[in-house]
């Protein structure tokens, strides 16, 4: 079979062309070898078939590195984007983890869920944030998804725009974060206007991706935790995995309710993954 030709269905409907190097990538990315990410794409490759959805590619992929050398660790890093994806229903404030993003690339946040008055109505800001590096005061904007398949588009961007004309002299600049890839006309927009804009895959060099990787700045949702854990664990001021690290077993257990064996094996996996 010629990949090449093969057309893959995805979460938003859509046919793309399989692409075998993405595979590649993506499993690098995680932390796999390039070996062994060459040796799961000529696997997928040869698995697939046409009109296969890119979710089933996903779970071949996860097996895949689920059996290879550190695959644990790997496998869990690999499933990053879902893992965000988990936070809202999980209870878990999406604005307070760019909170935490931002305090370590570079920002001071002011404050969350701030209300303030602008020249025609009262905004509530969902991040107010001071970057250290020039001196410029942020109003950010977070847009967040739990579903598969959901681009950021211009209505979000004009937005944006519209709520930091109207807050004037109160920001100095505007950034727009999301979990999602956005639209092309974002890109244009943002880019004509000077609004910064942090999503899946843009920009190339501060990606939202990116700044959790090379940061080890994994939400707490990346580790495998029920529903009921996640809740416990983030009540306990844990919001990242790495929180994980700061604190002693034993305490956390006892705030929790959770086994400290539990919390122990979390503790090595969460090691792992951000090694």
């Amino acid at each position: 079979m010629n990949n090449k030709n093969t057309y893959v269905i995805k979460s938003d409907g859509s046919r793309t062309p399989f692409d075998y190097h993405k595979v590649m990538r993506t499993c690098v990315r995680a932390g796999a070898s390039r070996k062994t990410a060459r040796m799961i794409a000529n696997r997928i490759s040869k698995q697939i078939h046409p009109e296969i959805r890119t979710s089933e590619i996903y779970k071949m992929v996860l097996k895949a590195l689920s059996l290879g050398e550190d695959g644990q660790a790997v496998r869990h890093r690999y499933r990053l984007k879902e893992s965000i994806m988990r936070m809202g229903p999980a209870g878990f404030l999406f604005e307070d983890y760019v909170s935490r993003i931002l305090e370590n690339t570079g920002y001071k946040v002011d404050s969350l869920r701030l209300k303030i008055d602008g020249r025609c109505v009262r905004h509530e800001v969902d991040i107010s944030a001071l970057h250290i590096g020039d001196n410029k005061r942020y109003m950010v904007e977070c847009k967040y998804h739990n579903m598969a398949g959901i681009v950021t588009g211009i209505k979000d961007s004009l937005y944006t725009h519209a709520r930091f004309l109207d807050l004037g002299p109160n920001f100095d600049a505007e950034l727009l974060v999301t979990n999602t890839k956005v639209s092309q006309d974002v890109i244009t927009y943002a880019g004509c206007i000077g609004q910064k804009v942090i999503s899946w895959r843009f920009p190339a060099d501060g990606s939202l991706e990116r700044l959790i990787e090379s940061r080890g700045l994994y939400p707490l949702t990346i580790l495998p935790l029920s529903k009921k854990e996640i809740v416990l664990l983030y009540h306990n001021g844990i919001e990242m995995a790495k929180d994980l690290l700061l604190k002693n077993p034993q305490q956390i257990s006892m705030n929790t309710g959770i086994p400290e064996r539990r919390i122990r094996n979390l503790q090595d996996l969460t090691r792992q993954i951000i090694s």
